[in-house]
């Protein structure tokens, strides 16, 4: 098998194919990336030497100096002559429902200078105006302002509204003056859900190759009666097809409670097909949900969650193809912005290679509070990305930064337009020759599934083990030898159990793997580190060790990849927090509480004093076998234990490490102030924990718990 740099070449991937045998049963041949140039017909601007790193940033709007009291969720687009739109949501309160005015600021020289605020829509009498959503015509130069109406309905007492209708205005002299405002009411009446509000975006919806235009559209039904899980959260996009002078709906995300789908972006993969990419409406630290069209967004596949992008505050996010797309010559290159924290926090923009099914490369643009985001993209390469950030208020920003940065900035010199990233990716589908591998015990499925990697040709495997110790081991081709960084995507369910993976019976650094669900069912990544493999054939094989910790034991497994290139980031850490898989409150009632600040996520959980009788649990699933730092986050204060009792259990044996509660550990970006219970040994797997007791001289706090690999 030919072996081929991604330097200059387009880095996609497909299904594996075909071949030879391996001790009678066939070898998963590697599907390679195909070569081609980077810039050929883009009319981009072909770059013959790396770019030097530059990042350079700029506030748009401050609620201590500008006259509103507060600018919150935003929408972003660059034209086709390079103008750059900002908008945003002036409001008069902090408030979602409040009075609302649409802001707009506009750059023609790619982000230097900035013209001053253009009110493009003005709350009158209390009118709340939201979620600017912007859409350009690439053929026509025409751009389209989506907003919605919001309004309560008068017993309702949150600052949420019950309805909203939807809204457009156009521009075409690159956003200078605005056409006179249309009225989508009706647009989705069809609906069986009985949905109210219809929030566009927000941020910015796309164009495909075929011409469409394609924005993503929210839904819900009414605040008043209902609860989270009655308002039927939803996506239900619109599209054109004749340039914006009508619009349509689009058929709606298959409606969950577990798939709560809301503010969300859409991105057109190379196959054509669209992935949509959302926030769960319930908040919290969760992962995204995302849904797959085959038919440029007419319909979709059931939600599933997606851990690619990691775990963090369910919030609006930016999603925008970079470079590469349906029939382009350059590498395909996804980029997704959020606050990389349980909480609002720690704005981190991250780069995908292989249509987002992974995110290889990040960087951290302002560690202190981030909020709503939205990415876009210069003709010249540059990124561009506009943030809510700062300020003392968990949900809403201080200001609206808008920053400027290259490739080189982002990834720290590993990858260029110029130059290319330089990787190669050979990928081994598990989930359609699952038939094909042998395996110790157990029961094997395919599961047909847009949302596994390759879209509607793909499948994923269905493994039921009858025992621990069953395998399964999948024999593969490998073309030449060396050393390659091995990346797992498999699927998780609620019954899922523990696998240790080996290759030519070797434990990767990272082996080992609960597949249970966090919460509803979705696909997951693990970076198992790296590996050195000979040419020819190798053995990959799962083995089942132990139950998950939802007490199941199935294993349903995606795509392997191995790659050569520069490291991939990967945070060699476990953290579990109150609430979340890992942690139980094993005996006593623990109260809830957000008073003081200092906590790891949504809340921490308190205990007065008593005779231990009162305990609770936290219980990591652990990559590999080895040495890892323990450390508790809590809210220091001063009628906190100074005897704080934690007992560690680890490989060789059992150790109490008292901590004192009163002193303040060290504040993380992502959230949390840390101290360290010391180092110690641990089994892969669930094996090892960390428990709390209440025996103590004050209030004891349970929070999180990290395990920092060594």
């Amino acid at each position: 098998m030919s072996h081929e740099r991604i330097g200059r070449r387009k880095f996609t991937l497909g299904l594996a194919a075909g071949a030879a045998a391996v001790g009678g049963l066939p070898a998963l041949a590697a599907t390679p990336a195909i070569a081609s140039p980077t810039t050929a017909g883009t009319g981009r601007k072909k770059h013959p030497h790396p770019a030097a790193p530059f990042f350079a940033e700029t506030t748009l709007w401050d609620a201590e100096l500008d006259p509103l009291e507060n600018y919150h969720v935003h929408g972003l687009a660059v034209l086709p002559n390079d103008t750059i739109l900002a908008a945003t949501e002036g409001r008069y309160e902090v408030c979602d429902a409040g009075p609302r005015d649409l802001l707009l600021r506009r750059s023609t020289d790619r982000g230097e200078t900035w013209s001053p605020t253009q009110t493009v829509v003005r709350s009158v009498d209390g009118q709340s105006w939201g979620n600017p959503a912007l859409v350009v015509d690439r053929t026509t130069g025409e751009v389209f302002l989506f907003y919605m109406l919001s309004l309560r309905l008068p017993e309702n007492t949150s600052c949420s509204g019950d309805s909203g209708d939807l809204f457009v205005v156009s521009s075409r002299d690159d956003g200078v003056t605005w056409s006179e405002p249309r009225s989508m009411s009706g647009l989705f009446d069809h609906f069986a859900y009985d949905w109210a509000l219809h929030g566009p975006g927000p941020g910015h919806g796309i164009q495909l190759d075929n011409g469409r235009l394609l924005l993503n559209v929210l839904h819900r039904r009414v605040i008043v009666g209902n609860t989270v899980a009655q308002r039927f959260y939803g996506v239900a996009s619109i599209y054109s097809d004749d340039h914006g002078r009508t619009w349509q709906a689009t058929g709606e995300v298959p409606v969950s409670v577990d798939y709560p789908i809301n503010e969300a972006r859409v991105v057109q993969r190379s196959d054509g097909s669209v992935l949509v990419n959302g926030r769960a409406a319930s908040g919290g630290n969760r992962q995204r949900i995302v849904s797959i069209s085959a038919d440029r967004g007419l319909t979709w596949s059931p939600a599933k969650l997606d851990g690619s992008t990691g775990v963090f505050n369910a919030v609006d996010a930016g999603l925008a193809r970079y470079t590469g797309g349906p029939r382009s010559r350059e590498v395909d290159r996804i980029l997704f912005s959020r606050p990389d924290s349980p909480m609002r926090w720690n704005m981190t923009v991250s780069v995908s290679y292989d249509e987002g099914y992974s995110f290889r490369y990040s960087r951290v643009v302002n560690p202190n509070r981030s909020y709503y985001s939205d990415l876009a993209r210069l003709s010249d390469g540059t990124i561009i990305l506009l943030y809510g950030c700062d300020g003392d208020i968990p949900s809403f920003p201080r200001r609206v930064a808008i920053c400027r940065f290259n490739l080189e900035w982002l990834t720290q010199g590993r990858d260029s337009l110029a130059t290319g990233p330089d990787l190669d990716e050979r990928t081994y589908d598990l989930g359609a020759t699952v038939h094909g591998a042998r395996r110790s015990g157990g029961t094997v499925a395919v599961v047909p599934e847009p949302t596994a990697r390759g879209g509607n040709r793909a499948a994923r495997s269905v493994w039921t083990p009858t025992a621990v110790g069953d395998f399964i081991e999948y024999p593969i081709t490998v073309g030449r030898g060396g050393e390659r960084e091995a990346v797992l995507r498999y699927y998780r369910p609620v019954d899922g159990g523990v696998v240790t993976v080996t290759i030519d019976g070797a434990e990767p650094r990272n082996s080992t793997v609960d597949t249970t669900a966090e919460s509803s069912e979705g696909y997951d990544i693990v970076n198992l580190g790296t590996v050195r493999l000979r040419p020819g054939r190798s053995r990959v094989r799962f083995t089942l060790v132990s139950a998950g910790r939802g007490g199941g034991t199935r294993v349903s497994l995606d795509e392997l990849s191995l790659i050569e290139g520069p490291r991939a980031d990967v945070r060699e850490e476990v953290t579990v927090d109150n609430g979340e898989k890992g942690f139980e409150t094993v005996s006593g009632t623990w109260t809830a509480g957000t008073g003081v600040a200092g906590y790891y996520g949504s809340n921490y959980l308190s205990r007065a004093a008593g005779t231990g009788a009162n305990v609770v649990r936290w219980r990591p699933a652990l990559p590999g076998d080895g040495r890892y730092e323990v450390l508790v986050s809590y809210p220091a204060a001063s009628n906190r234990a100074t005897n704080t009792p934690y007992t560690v259990h680890h490989a060789e044996g059992n150790d109490v490490v008292p901590v004192d509660q009163r002193v303040r550990g060290v504040p993380e970006p992502r959230g949390g102030e840390w101290a360290s219970l010391g180092i110690f040994t641990f089994t892969a797997g669930i094996s090892g924990s960390v428990e709390l007791s209440d025996n103590a001289n004050g209030f004891v706090i349970a929070d999180a718990v990290r395990f920092l690999r060594k």
